[in-house]
């Protein structure tokens, strides 16, 4: 049976290169970057090359860059930071309905502990309104937090507009950019952000490693407190392995972005023109061009999403029907009912995102394979039956 992998937003497989530069440091440097003997040295050079490299694909200078144990850990480290060190200036946060979990839970603490939050509105493709955020904007507004990506419909939001609008507003402003590494040219500067948070196991780099960046001059809490890492900011001894790995898919994404942006927005418009053409009652999802280069997000009307993994993963292919951090639930999306879904179509939706180990074949694969198991499964639907005249 084949094996295709459809699922990188969720995770992706380790690269070799990745892999061969860590290793070392499970073994030969082995040491704790804050032991002052030449094992702790070796590894703090081998931690702040690493920090250095991470920087220089966003465009930030290397003490700007926090390592954390991942896109969640800095979601929260950024939110509960920030507005709890800025309590002076005010208590409002800014963000949008369709964040991923790390925020949308962390804003719930955030609101228990005495915070209030504006949860802004998308359009049908998942963007927010510019004019809505300014006009969501008050005296006590501390923070704005909008993601870069988005990880269950690839939508882009226009991060340098939002920036500008903090910043003519004396504004922090905070973008996930979890999903935007490595599929995005990214420079700081350029687009006006204060805090971005970032995960390495999205852009072929281990898990349990992600990163926060913080621009200079930002007051902020620490989250984690103990010992003196990351500056006393963020305490824990380092995971070097994963530093090391971070820092060499970083540096691996950044030298290939062009071609690896191309490759998949060629095999993801490919496979989204065979699913819409081949399977009638379907709807892409998201913007049609801003957005994700690997992500397809499409809704079938008449079956149930569940039933449709089942049956891909059956034929071998590993897809989503949204977030991996939500696929459990039996809840539709909060993302796809945010964009003005109904409740039954958002159940029947199918993310398929592609990465630089999908070929022409896989996706001509997966277009063949959901043309047969949706008719399979519409067969067994009286809604379909009716809609079709009982034929």
């Amino acid at each position: 049976m084949k094996r295709i992998y459809m699922d990188y937003s969720a995770t992706t497989p380790v690269k070799q290169e990745v892999l061969d530069a860590m290793l070392p440091y499970f073994t030969e440097h082995f040491g704790n970057a804050s032991s002052i003997h030449g094992y702790g040295q070796d590894a703090k050079k081998a931690l702040e090359a690493s920090r250095a490299t991470i920087a220089g694909t966003i465009g930030a200078p290397a003490d700007t860059f926090y390592f954390t144990g991942g896109g969640s850990e800095a979601d929260n480290w950024a939110l509960k930071g920030v507005m709890k060190a800025n309590k002076n200036k005010g208590n409002h946060l800014i963000t949008c309905k369709i964040e991923h979990h790390g925020i949308l839970h962390t804003c719930e603490t955030l609101e228990k502990e005495g915070f209030e939050v504006t949860y802004l509105d998308v359009d049908s493709e998942g963007m927010i309104s510019l004019e809505t955020l300014e006009a969501a904007i008050k005296p006590s507004t501390v923070m704005i937090s909008i993601m870069f990506v988005n990880n269950e419909i690839g939508t882009m939001q226009p991060i340098a507009e939002i920036g500008k609008i903090a910043r003519k507003h004396g504004l922090i402003f905070h973008t996930d950019a979890v999903q935007a590494l490595g599929n995005v040219r990214i420079n700081v500067d350029e687009l006006n952000v204060d805090l971005m948070s970032f995960s390495a196991h999205k852009i072929y780099g281990p898990k349990g490693i992600g990163g926060l960046y913080i621009r200079k001059g930002i007051k902020i809490q620490n989250l984690i407190e103990g010992g003196a890492q990351e500056r006393k900011r963020r305490a824990g001894t380092e995971n070097l392995p994963g530093v090391v790995g971070f820092a060499k898919a970083a540096e691996i994404a950044n030298e290939n972005l062009d071609a690896h942006i191309e490759k998949l927005t060629y095999l993801r418009d490919r496979l989204v023109k065979g699913i819409l053409e081949s399977v009638e009652y379907s709807k892409s999802n998201g913007h049609p061009t801003l957005r994700h280069p690997g992500n397809v997000n499409v809704c079938f009307e008449f079956i149930e999403g569940e039933a449709l993994l089942l049956s891909l993963n059956a034929k071998g292919i590993a897809g989503s029907s949204g977030s991996a951090c939500t696929s459990g639930s039996l809840d539709p999306s909060h993302v796809l009912m945010s964009i003005g879904l109904p409740h039954e179509i958002a159940h029947g939706s199918l993310r398929l995102s592609l990465g630089d180990f999908n070929t022409e074949e896989e996706v001509d694969y997966a277009v063949e394979s959901l043309v047969e198991v949706v008719h399979k499964l519409r067969m067994m639907s009286p809604l379909y039956d009716k809609v079709k005249g009982g034929k």
